[in-house]
Order: structure tokens, then C-alpha cells, then sequence
């Protein structure tokens, strides 16, 4: 098993966010990450929907021997993970939004959250925040179209930056210090973000933190690869290969294979 691949899933592209992180902390691991697409945005699903799509994505995954699953979406965790460990023996790591960092942060005890309907709307969000909500404001915005566009490789339309602007500069003049991205499809947007962001307002999201949980997960179940081999990587999308190809931040080389597949 310890040199079988991590398997990775998100609604679309978003969750290469993580991946990339994952990849530069543990480059010998093999990898599998699959792009359900074609069902994105999850957050705009009800829960039934959201499991169901997780568990065929897991099984997709697990019919690859994947010795461990992370799932890269902040609506997929908050909505399917306890039913997927409940479900399955695999290992999953989890994401949601990095709220409490941000609340710990806070000097003007006032941050933003930019996240999807399904997260912000979830139990596992609500439950996170509650406790919170006594020492801190907490400004919530819905990122309403933004993962579409993502998907659709839309990144510097006009169409993007004009909704961002909307979302974020309400937040801003509320004078929050942090902005925490609930949607792993986000980061993608930093750029334009920090054009509209004040510049001491931090930005805050879960990619390097669940690289290290993972790294932690596999060595306590002795599942790193400990063998120098050459590093695999495989792509799969359920839509248009050549978008998610113009996402992953790396190319092969003489030690690193890339396959990009349809599913």
C-alpha cells in the first residue's frame, strides 16, 4: 500500500489548489485526482446530491487502490465526509474553512468569509462559527458564479473581476483584517483578489494545512512511500481535459510522469 497513490476529488479544478500543496510536501507520492466537473458547483446542491457524488467519486478512487482519499472541496466535506468515513476504511482528510486561524488572528476582531451556498449553509460551518461569533464578527458572502467561470477557464474576464468586486468591497469597508476563502476553487483567484483587498488584510486558506494533516495521516499509518521511484501523477476530468491541464502547476520530466485521462 505504501506505494499506492493518494487519491484527490473536487466539484472541478478548485481542489488542484490543494493538490499542489500536497505535491510539494510529499513530492514522492503518486497521486490521482479526479475533476468531477461536470457537476460543478457542488455548493448549489442539496446534501443528497453532494453524498451521492462523493461516494462515486470515492469509489472511483478506491476501484484505483488509493490508500488514502482527500477530499479537496469545502462542500464536499462539510456535506458527505462523516457518511464517506462511516461509509469506507480508507483514511479521508477533510477541508473546511480556515475561520478559527483567522479569528485567533484578528486585531479588529472582524473577518470575511468568501465561500460557497453548500458551506455556509452546512452544519459543520454553522457549529465552527457559533462559539466564535462572541468575540468576533464574522462577514459571510456567497461567491455566487465564481466557480463556473473557474471552471470555464475564465479567470481574467471582466465578467470574474466584477463579481469579486461586489462580494469583497462590502466586506473591506467593514474593516475586516482577514478574508478566509471557503472554496478550494479560490486561490486560483489571489491575483485579483489582492487588487481589491487592502493590502494588511490577510489572506487565509486551507491548502497548506491539509497538506501537513495528510503528510501526518500517512506516517502514522505507515503509508508513506519510503521507495525512490519515479513520481505519477493522473488527471482525470469528466469534462474538457485541456482546462484542467492549464491548472496543474507542474510538467513531466525525467522524474515526474503526467497523464491527463477523461473519466
Amino acid at each position: 500500500m505504501n506505494s499506492s497513490p493518494i487519491g484527490i476529488f473536487d466539484s472541478g479544478v478548485g481542489g488542484i489548489s490543494i493538490w499542489k500543496e500536497i505535491n510539494l510536501l510529499l513530492p514522492n507520492e503518486h497521486t490521482l485526482y479526479l475533476a468531477d466537473s461536470k457537476f460543478a458547483p457542488y455548493g448549489e446542491r442539496t446534501k443528497e446530491e453532494i453524498q451521492h457524488l462523493c461516494v462515486k467519486n470515492t469509489e472511483f478512487l478506491l476501484s484505483r487502490n488509493c490508500k488514502l482519499i482527500v477530499v479537496a472541496c469545502n462542500t464536499a466535506t462539510t456535506n458527505a465526509i462523516d457518511y464517506l468515513r462511516a461509509t469506507y476504511k480508507v483514511p479521508f482528510i477533510g477541508i473546511e474553512p480556515a475561520i478559527k486561524p483567522a479569528a485567533l488572528q484578528s486585531k479588529s476582531k472582524k473577518i470575511g468569509v468568501l465561500a460557497t451556498k453548500g458551506t455556509l449553509a452546512s452544519a459543520l460551518f454553522h457549529n465552527t462559527t457559533k462559539s466564535l461569533r462572541e468575540e468576533i464578527e464574522i462577514f459571510e458572502q456567497e461567491g455566487i458564479g465564481l466557480v463556473p467561470l473557474i471552471e470555464q477557464g475564465a479567470i481574467n474576464s471582466p465578467k470574474l473581476k466584477k463579481l469579486l468586486t461586489a462580494y469583497l468591497q462590502p466586506m473591506v469597508m467593514q474593516g475586516i483584517d482577514h478574508l478566509v476563502l471557503g472554496c478550494t476553487h479560490y486561490p486560483f483567484l489571489m491575483p485579483k483578489i489582492k487588487e481589491i483587498l487592502k493590502s494588511d488584510i490577510k489572506i487565509i486558506d486551507s491548502g497548506e494545512a491539509v497538506a501537513k494533516q495528510t503528510y501526518a495521516v500517512l506516517e502514522k499509518l505507515s503509508l508513506l512511500n519510503t521507495t525512490i521511484t519515479e513520481a505519477q501523477h493522473c488527471f482525470y476530468t469528466n469534462l474538457d481535459r485541456t482546462i484542467l491541464e492549464r491548472f496543474v502547476p507542474i510538467e513531466e520530466s525525467d522524474s515526474v510522469k503526467i497523464a491527463f485521462k477523461n473519466f
